[in-house]
């Protein structure tokens, strides 16, 4: 039996979730990304499952439909990881290019966050919008937490430390620092810090990590392992239900 359900939007490599799809839970990743004709769905001894679901979430309309589709069921949990291209200060040298092509780019970027707080705010439940330093902050709101991923390395135990999935590019026990905004609500409980060693210098990742293609994105844009098995450690049911 399952126990609940977790949505995760923008969402392509699904790492966010797998905290809760390992315990149980229902989840799904949405993504423009993800197949149509051939759906993926990870399942998990648990019951759990993460499945991925191919939607433009650029389109109001379509965050018009997850409300509907889910406000009568038991979702439990939200997160939300919006394109970040147009707002990031670190693209800011291409700010001004942009603007003389679309005034308004930015404003169009940032309402995308602010339509999935408005998605989770209507199902009434806790969730959080990840963002890396960016336009954010003045367009929309501060955001109410940062953290860099090394100070959540230690909820990884050792036996796992290397990656699963990209051991050349992200650092063992996420011992790399990336500077990472959330715009939080529905009573989020933003979980304790166990930080593994910080690393000297800038990130040896990230200059592998360079470029514009889709895969390098993708990476960067991963959730770090230690801070999504913290967020599902301090929001779960079962969290709930012990406070």
């Amino acid at each position: 039996m399952t126990k609940g359900i977790v949505l995760s939007l923008y969402d392509f490599t699904g790492e966010a979730l797998k905290p809760w799809a390992e315990a149980g839970y229902c989840c799904y990743a949405f993504d423009i990304q993800h197949s149509k004709e051939n759906p993926k769905c990870d399942t998990f001894d648990s019951g759990g499952f993460i499945r991925y679901v191919q939607m433009d979430l650029w389109n109001i309309d379509n965050i018009a439909g997850l409300q509907r589709t889910f406000e009568n069921t038991d979702v439990i949990f939200g997160m939300a990881f919006p394109v970040c291209t147009d707002l990031a200060v670190s693209g800011a040298a291409h700010f001004k290019a942009k603007a003389e092509r679309d005034p308004e780019f930015q404003i169009k970027a940032s309402n995308h966050a602010r339509w999935c707080a408005s998605l989770f705010e209507a199902l009434e439940i806790p969730y959080f919008i990840e963002n890396p330093v960016s336009r954010l902050s003045t367009l929309w709101r501060k955001p109410n937490h940062t953290f860099h991923p090394y100070e959540y390395g230690e909820y990884i135990p050792d036996s796992e430390a290397e990656h699963p999935r990209w051991p050349d590019y992200i650092a063992p026990k996420d011992a790399y620092t990336k500077k990472t905004c959330l715009w939080t609500g529905g009573n989020f409980r933003m979980p304790h810090r166990l930080p593994t060693c910080k690393p000297t210098g800038y990130s040896t990742q990230h200059l592998k990590l360079g470029g514009k293609s889709q895969r390098t994105k993708d990476i960067r844009s991963a959730t770090p392992r230690g801070f999504a098995r913290a967020v599902y450690e301090f929001n779960c049911c079962e969290a709930a239900t012990l406070s």
